[in-house]
């Protein structure tokens, strides 16, 4: 089953939000800034973004 007939069984308040979900995201990837390169920096993906620090062995969730 694809996504389209997903959506179609949906009742329309379910439909009209994930048409606004899905302009909000288009809108974010357009005004989406990139990063500037880190010099010195951790290797792997952003500590910020996916929200694990890990230093020196330990690892803190937050």
């Amino acid at each position: 089953m694809s996504e389209a007939d997903r959506r179609a069984d949906l009742p329309p308040a379910a439909q009209r939000a994930l048409a606004e979900a899905d302009e909000r995201r288009r809108k974010a990837e357009a005004e989406a800034v990139p990063l500037p390169k880190e010099l010195g920096g951790r290797k792997g993906p952003e500590p910020v973004r996916y929200g694990d620090w890990e230093k020196k062995g330990l690892a803190i969730d937050f």
